[in-house]
């Protein structure tokens, strides 16, 4: 068994499998001494396996229940089992690619599952929106029960075959059908682009806190300099974080020096992150853009650059999740994300956990054109 130091998106909360009894049973005995050795959990196995009218289902799904139980009383929505199939989507988010409409999945306040489409994707392009809930794919029945492998199952597939999609659209819940041709999505960490009301402002969108953002935001500020861009807002509105390393190394791009971070394992020292050495940006006119979804290590980019008063930041507040997960890989790729740390962020005064990043210019994001950037390059551009 293999661990990883990761902060995930918190878009994948835990799924309870609940074990309903019927009225009218019969009680038995205490077990006899046959099976007096063993622990509980085998015992109960044995009860069923030698007694149960109905078969036992297979080995795999019985360990699987037993452990999001297990985790279901632990109580934590960041400690969770992923089996393989998930697993393997998590790591495409970081690197890689597959066939599918470009979006991740979630669950609404109420449980139900929705899309957040990648900009430019299958998804997005035919009018998936953010928040959109699952009813169908390809037919199949989409619930608050339904595991989440079986939906990322049914969404993934060969590049080109298409996927009958239906959502029901908030705050009213239409029903909406769609018919989309899967694509080989990149997944590319960053996407930049000039604002369209001011060509000298730079928009850099993160899309995940990945292994390759840091090059990836290096090469953005480049290309968008030779397109005459002299100002720069980074995107991390909808980021539910990432790597714990890349955030740090990213907030070092904007940082001449000083501590990033400070973290703490249970029973351990607290460990400080500081710049290693002067970031190649340091002097980028900058202003950070947030709202809701800005999470976990998106919050280390942001409140770090906020605490140095390097950055202003713009939205609404952001989600407040300042814990570590370490993932391990179990012997079935399947995997473990166990909470096994907190963090904060020396100087900004407030507990992430607790206040969420609290903007320095409140602005709710919309649509045609967008107030957050349009706020963005208001203040980017003003008379000093």
């Amino acid at each position: 068994m293999k661990w990883k130091h990761t902060i995930f998106s918190f878009t994948l909360f835990l799924l309870s499998i609940v074990l309903a009894y019927t009225a009218g049973y019969f009680t038995h005995d205490r077990l006899n001494g046959t099976t007096a050795d063993l622990n509980i959990l085998a015992q109960a196995r044995s009860v069923l396996k030698n007694h149960a009218f109905y078969d036992l289902p297979p080995t795999s799904e019985l360990e699987y229940g037993m452990i999001r139980g297990m985790l279901q009383v632990y109580n934590d929505p960041y400690t969770r089992f992923v089996e393989p199939d998930q697993h393997e989507l998590e790591n495409d988010s970081l690197v890689g690619s597959f066939g599918g409409i470009g979006a991740t999945i979630d669950h609404d306040s109420e449980g139900y599952p929705i899309l957040h489409p990648f900009p430019n994707s299958p998804a997005s392009k035919v009018g998936i929106l953010d928040g959109d809930r699952i009813l169908f794919i390809d037919g199949l029945t989409i619930s608050k029960e339904t595991a989440m492998d079986e939906i990322v199952a049914a969404l993934r597939g060969l590049e080109g075959d298409p996927v009958d999609l239906t959502i029901s659209r908030p705050p009213s819940f239409d029903s909406l059908s769609f018919n989309i041709l899967r694509e080989s999505i990149p997944l590319p960490s960053v996407t930049w682009y000039l604002a369209p009301a001011q060509a000298q402002v730079g928009v850099i969108q993160i899309n995940i806190i990945a292994a390759s953002t840091k090059g990836e935001i290096q090469n953005a500020v480049a290309n968008l300099q030779q397109k005459g861009a002299l100002y720069f807002a980074l995107d991390l509105r909808g980021n539910r974080g990432g790597l714990v390393d890349a955030g740090i190394s990213i907030a070092e791009l904007f940082l001449e020096d000083g501590d990033i971070l400070e973290e703490q394992y249970r029973g351990q020292d607290i460990k400080t992150y500081s710049v290693s050495q002067t970031g190649p940006l340091t002097d980028l006119p900058l202003v950070i853009l947030v709202d809701e979804n800005t999470a976990s290590a998106a919050e280390i980019v942001a409140g770090a650059l906020q605490a140095r008063e390097r950055a202003t930041i713009i939205g609404t507040k952001t989600f407040g999740k300042d814990s570590v997960q370490l993932v391990f890989d179990l012997e079935d790729n399947s995997s473990i994300h166990v909470t096994a740390a907190k963090w904060w962020i020396p100087g900004l005064g407030t507990s992430i956990g607790e206040h969420g990043i609290q903007p320095d210019i409140r602005v709710a994001s919309g649509q045609n054109p967008d107030p957050v950037i349009e706020a963005a390059i208001l203040f980017l551009t003003r008379e000093p």
